[in-house]
């Protein structure tokens, strides 16, 4: 059976009036992983639905119905019933007893494709559908007698995995980002640990994603050599597991051999920052762990005995008539009183810059009525000209 992993992690409330509780379901499966929201009356109708075609209850109880709380308003209460039905799903999916799992509720609640008892022979839309799901979920599975020996040979298929691993890739270059920002050295190994398995399984599928296209390539060539003969092209594609769709053309082929390329460099480059991180790290601690030794072994052979008591001749007229706790106490009203000049001496900075904002607002304004009354100025003086010229031919 495919790995898939169910889980619940938040909720959320429709925008419709009056609104709704909405559960968030996030299923990870090798290559993708998606999310749906349902509201517990699907639930409810899945619940229905799946005893009545397997004719035997999950394994898991379904959450009962609050007949006297609302989960809209009460926090608590949403909370509790999201856990109930992720461990819900959880127990089907892990159930070891298949049988909820193969129905077709199951299927059509989490959107998932038909499987491949549900194919048939004379429905090539359910085959279609049964071996993208296991390429999909389980990229050895296309591989097997059915498949011909070719993981990926559907072009829809190949850019689902591509957008699958170019999500790895960014997943990863996220990870080494946190890796920088992190301070300890645990969260540090766990951003690098995480960014080493989404670089993992990116690799894995740039390798799937070039044997795919090697297929895509085979496809082309063979409908180059038996151009004039379409029949024999369909019983060919059908017989080695191919898509029945378009095949790609050497324009296409190209093109997404340069994506796999630069999608290559683009993870070399990041397992060589992961690498050069790794690095990094080992030197610090090795450094860290060498200044840790000097300051126990080393300071112990250089160390100058400490003195004791008061310096004499450094004293002032406020410290000479004090013991050692009146000099302690004197220096903390010293410090209190720094700290009130520097409060006193922030209010200032921030009162002078109240007023440098004050007045550029003003010279702003100034500066309209400025443009304002030279531009009355302007009206006005094409005004009198016309007047004088006016006066002049009255003359």
């Amino acid at each position: 059976m495919p790995t898939l992993e169910i889980s619940i992690p938040t909720t959320s409330l429709s925008p419709t009036s009056p609104p709704y509780t909405l559960y968030n379901i996030t299923l990870r499966l090798p290559l993708r992983s998606f999310t749906l929201s349902k509201r517990y009356s699907d639930f409810s109708s899945f619940h229905t639905a799946l005893t009545s075609q397997t004719t035997s209850p999950p394994p898991s109880p379904l959450p009962p119905k609050s007949w006297f709380a609302n989960t809209v308003s009460n926090a608590s209460l949403r909370e509790e019933r999201r856990i109930g039905l992720e461990s819900y799903l959880r127990a089907i999916n892990n159930d070891p007893d298949p049988q909820w799992r193969n129905s077709s509720a199951w299927r059509a609640f989490l959107n998932l494709p038909n499987t491949p008892s549900g194919a048939t022979g004379t429905n090539g839309s359910h085959t279609t559908s049964a071996r993208l799901h296991a390429a999909i979920t389980d990229p050895a599975a296309a591989s097997g007698p059915g498949g011909g020996g070719k993981a990926i040979t559907d072009p829809t298929l190949w850019l689902d995995c591509f957008r699958d691993m170019k999500a790895h890739l960014h997943d990863a270059r996220l990870q080494l980002t946190r890796r920088d920002q992190e301070t300890t050295p645990q969260k540090q190994h766990e951003s690098s640990a995480m960014a080493k398995s989404a670089l993992v399984r990116a690799g894995s599928l740039i390798a799937a994603l070039e044997e795919g296209l090697k297929n895509l390539g085979d496809m082309s060539s063979s409908k180059g050599k038996n151009g004039g003969d379409s029949r024999s092209q369909s019983r060919e594609r059908k017989g080695n597991g191919w898509s029945d769709g378009v095949v790609l053309g050497d324009g296409e082929l190209r093109r997404r051999k340069d994506l796999l390329v630069n999608a290559r460099k683009e993870k070399d480059g990041l397992e060589d920052l992961l690498n050069a991180m790794a690095a990094k790290g080992r030197i610090d601690n090795a450094v860290a762990s060498l200044e840790d030794k000097e300051a126990l072994v080393g300071s112990a052979r250089t160390r100058k005995p400490a003195r004791s008591g008061r310096v004499l001749g450094k004293e002032t007229e406020r410290t000479r008539e004090l013991d050692n706790q009146g000099v302690l106490q004197l220096q903390r009203e010293t410090m209190q009183d720094q700290d009130l000049g520097l409060e006193e001496l922030r209010k200032i900075v921030a009162r002078q810059k109240e007023l440098g904002i004050a007045i550029n607002g003003e010279l702003q304004v100034q500066n309209d009525l400025l443009r304002l009354a030279d531009e009355d100025a302007d009206r006005l003086q094409g005004k009198l000209d016309i007047s004088k010229k006016r006066l002049g031919k009255i003359s």
